[in-house]
C-alpha cells in the first residue's frame, strides 16, 4: 500500500511540474485583391507562394486571392497571366476566382489591394475594426516609385510582364514584413450572453 501511494504521489508531482508543450506557431494570413481575381491578384498569390517556398519554407503563411467584383467567379486566371507567370516558374493553373467576403477581413491580417479603386471598394465593406488591414500591395515596394499595379486585362501581353515585375518586388517586401513583425492577436471569443435583466425588463 505504501509503495502504491508513493507511485501516485510521484505521478501527481510529475504532472504538476511537467514542462508545458509549446504552443504551435500562429499562421500568418495574406489576401491579394484585384477587381475580377483573374489577372493581378492570382499572379500575386502565385508569386508569393513561390517566394515563400524558396526563401522562407519555415514560415507558416496562408495565402489567397480574391476579387472585389463577381465577374469571373469559378474561372481560372486569364491565360495570358498564366502564360507569363509560367515563364518565371509560377503556376497559376489551379486557382479559381472568388469574391471577397466580409469574413475575409477578420481572417486575413493583410488584405492587399492592387490599386486605389479596389482599396476603396474593400473599405466600403470592411468592418471598422479591421480597416487598418486593408493596404495597397505596392506600399511594400517603395522602390517601385508607384502605388498601383496597372490592370493588364485590356492591354498588350507585355502588361502581364510588367505586373509580374511589380508583384515580385512587392512580394519581397511583404515577406520581410511578416518576418519582422508579430502575428496579430487572435480575435477574442465572446463569452456567454449575460442573464442579468436589462433595466427595461424589470
Amino acid at each position: 500500500m505504501r509503495e502504491t501511494l508513493a507511485n501516485v504521489v510521484r505521478r501527481v508531482a510529475a504532472r504538476a511540474f511537467r514542462k508545458p508543450e509549446p504552443e504551435p506557431l500562429q499562421a500568418r494570413r495574406v489576401l491579394f485583391v484585384c477587381m475580377g481575381n483573374i489577372c493581378r491578384s492570382p499572379t500575386a498569390e502565385g508569386v508569393f507562394r513561390k517566394l515563400l517556398a524558396e526563401r522562407a519554407p519555415e514560415l507558416d503563411v496562408q495565402v489567397d486571392s480574391a476579387g472585389t467584383h463577381a465577374y469571373h467567379i469559378g474561372h481560372p486566371p486569364d491565360v495570358r497571366a498564366q502564360r507569363a507567370a509560367a515563364l518565371r516558374g509560377v503556376d497559376l493553373s489551379t486557382q479559381r476566382a472568388r469574391r471577397v467576403t466580409e469574413k475575409d477581413f477578420e481572417h486575413f491580417e493583410l488584405v492587399l489591394a492592387m490599386d486605389e479603386l479596389n482599396r476603396a471598394a474593400l473599405l466600403e465593406i470592411c468592418p471598422v475594426e479591421y480597416r487598418d488591414r486593408v493596404r495597397l500591395l505596392l506600399e511594400f515596394a517603395p522602390q517601385a516609385g508607384r502605388l498601383e499595379v496597372p490592370d493588364p486585362y485590356y492591354g498588350a501581353s507585355n502588361g502581364f510582364e510588367h505586373v509580374l515585375d511589380l508583384v515580385e518586388e512587392a512580394a519581397l517586401g511583404v515577406l520581410q514584413h511578416l518576418q519582422q513583425t508579430e502575428p496579430p492577436p487572435a480575435p477574442s471569443t465572446p463569452g456567454p450572453p449575460s442573464t442579468s435583466p436589462r433595466p427595461d425588463d424589470t
